[in-house]
């Protein structure tokens, strides 16, 4: 990825000699963190080198009675001013300067000061703006307009306000293992920044639960990225997240993919342990019957956070652990809880974020078994 703004523009930090030095890079280091856990191959999956985000968030910057794009300098010590981000994808791209001229032109930049974009591959895009002020008819009307010419939707926000103008989701469609799954993506909810490496890591993740009996249960499900394609090689998928409107979008993208044996449950891990072990009842549970389930594995994707000890533990009674990370520090740390029970077999490195340090990891472990 060719960028003017390299060493000024603290979205990228990694960018000396391309981007298979950094990936290089990446593998070595974390080859070596995990080694007292795993020494066999870690597969790693690349991402394109270029126009890979499909959501990304700008600060927007005053100068006297211009706007412009911004972000942070690599310092931390101000802000660069920008033109274009080859990071995110030729839809947002191509979008960025018409957006901005219209923002001008219709003279709606009044206290505005930030514009997230939220596209799919195909090009349906969601612009959310984001003000320091309260937004009445006018700023709608003005919107709606800017709306109909660029053919995108447009969100504006300030505080306890949120105006809609077209819808507030995408509809991104993913490939994995040559079957095709769609999925809404809602405005400010989490979704996998970079499709394609997304797709990569479905799959491993389907192939690594693959010939599997029993049934499967989820924590930390989000949306349902890989709840609905494990669906389909389990009998049935018991899945939990906290957030009400994850919940919400997943069990909408299990309708939209015409799924129908995933039950979701909005509860925290802490929650969902608690009824399991029968220390609290909740009314959330009372709909299902666990002992319909023959839970053998368990899949999760936590926050950076990672799992607590008692969350570890809880995986730790399961047969089978496939764990997806955005933290390596975090995930070395529940590894060192997790191989007292289990053994690491299978270790995958996504690169999600290229040009920066963080990456993705995939871990699958199996009970040790008894001497």
């Amino acid at each position: 990825m060719d960028c003017k703004y390299f060493g000024e523009c603290g979205a990228c930090k990694l960018y000396d000699n391309g981007y298979e030095a950094q990936l290089n890079d990446k593998k070595a280091l974390n080859e070596e963190r995990f080694l007292p856990y795993y020494n066999g191959e870690i597969s790693v999956f690349k991402s394109p080198d270029s126009h890979y985000r499909s959501r990304s968030e700008f600060k927007i910057w005053h100068i006297e009675e211009e706007i412009h794009y911004a972000m942070n300098h690599i310092d931390k010590k101000g802000i660069v001013l920008i033109d274009e981000c080859p990071q995110v994808n030729e839809h947002i791209e191509s979008l960025m300067p018409k957006l901005l001229n219209a923002l001008r032109k219709e003279n709606i930049g009044f206290k505005l000061f930030g514009a997230d974009f939220l596209s799919s591959s195909s090009g349906e895009i969601v612009v959310s703006l984001l003000y320091h002020r309260k937004l009445d008819a006018s700023w709608q009307d003005i919107a709606s307009k800017i709306s109909q010419e660029l053919s995108i939707h447009i969100i504006g926000r300030s505080r306890r306000q949120k105006l809609i103008v077209g819808q507030d989701f995408v509809t991104e469609t993913l490939v994995i293992d040559k079957q095709t799954y769609k999925f809404h993506h809602i405005e400010n909810s989490f979704t996998q920044p970079n499709p394609r490496v997304n797709e990569q890591m479905i799959s491993w993740a389907v192939k690594n639960l693959s010939n599997i009996d029993g049934d499967l249960l989820e924590l930390y499900c989000g949306a349902g990225n890989f709840t609905i394609p494990f669906s389909k090689k389990f009998n049935k998928v018991l899945a939990t997240e906290i957030s009400k409107s994850s919940i919400a979008a997943a069990k909408n993208n299990m309708v939209l993919n015409h799924v129908d044996n995933i039950e979701f449950v909005r509860m925290s891990v802490e929650e969902f342990v608690q009824a399991l072990d029968g220390v609290r009842e909740f009314r959330r549970m009372k709909e299902i019957n666990i002992d319909d389930y023959d839970i053998k594995t368990i899949f999760v994707d936590p926050p950076r956070s990672g799992m607590d000890e008692a969350s570890c533990e809880f995986a730790s009674r399961h047969e089978n652990i496939l764990y997806i990370s955005c933290n390596p520090e975090t995930l070395v740390r529940d590894l060192a809880i997790l191989t007292k029970t289990h053994d690491v077999v299978d270790m995958a490195l996504f690169d999600q974020f290229p040009y920066t340090h963080h990456v993705e990891m995939g871990v699958k472990l199996l009970r040790k078994t008894a001497a």
